[in-house]
């Protein structure tokens, strides 16, 4: 009898240890879980905020270079898409044609010196980079709440407890587009001699 109370008290503690266990790496991963939709939070904000700029630096850029206006459809397009996007995937995926259709707006800029002199622009401009930082910082933020969460339910025993009480890999990763990879092509004026 003796033998088989103790039989039953190691079984138990295991049972505790083992729950008690499952419990704090599953508390784990919901904390880590919930800090990776609290990044997204903060990045949607400063996408935003970007978003909103941008159609004052259109109509500025607008009134000095009004052919342009493919690249104008362009940002067009490319806020919807942003803010028509519902996921993360979605978004980043949006932000990755807004990018692209900004900085050929940027690009625009070059032509025109008179534009580069406008006061307007230029505070829409500092406004943008400042906006643009905040994205940066708040990106880095995000990818590294997800390679945190990633990492922690992919060891093991993490992923049999991720697996069991239903945490999957998160792959929404900002990365780098190709078009962010290329040289821009900028047409300087030839020099005056």
């Amino acid at each position: 009898m003796k033998v088989f109370l103790g039989i039953v008290a190691v079984l138990v503690i295991l049972a505790l240890l083992c729950g008690g266990m499952f419990i704090s790496r599953r508390n784990q991963m919901v904390t880590l879980n919930e800090t990776v939709k609290s990044d997204w939070a903060q990045v949607d904000v400063v996408l935003q905020r970007r978003s909103d700029l941008i159609p004052n630096l259109v109509e500025t850029v607008k009134g000095f270079a009004a052919q342009e206006q493919t690249v104008y459809d362009d940002i067009a397009k490319a806020r919807a898409a942003l803010g028509g996007a519902q996921t993360p995937k979605d978004k980043i995926a949006a932000n990755g044609q807004l990018d692209g259709a900004l900085s050929r707006l940027l690009l625009i800029v070059e032509n025109y010196p008179q534009l580069k002199s406008n006061e307007n622009f230029l505070r829409l401009q500092d406004e943008l980079a400042g906006t643009e930082n905040r994205i940066a910082v708040e990106r880095k933020r995000y990818d590294d709440a997800i390679q945190a969460y990633n990492t922690f339910i992919l060891q093991f025993p993490n992923n049999v407890i991720a697996g069991m009480a239903g945490f999957a890999r998160n792959d929404a990763y900002f990365a780098a587009t190709e078009a962010s990879r290329a040289v821009p092509k900028v047409q300087f004026p030839p020099p005056n001699r």
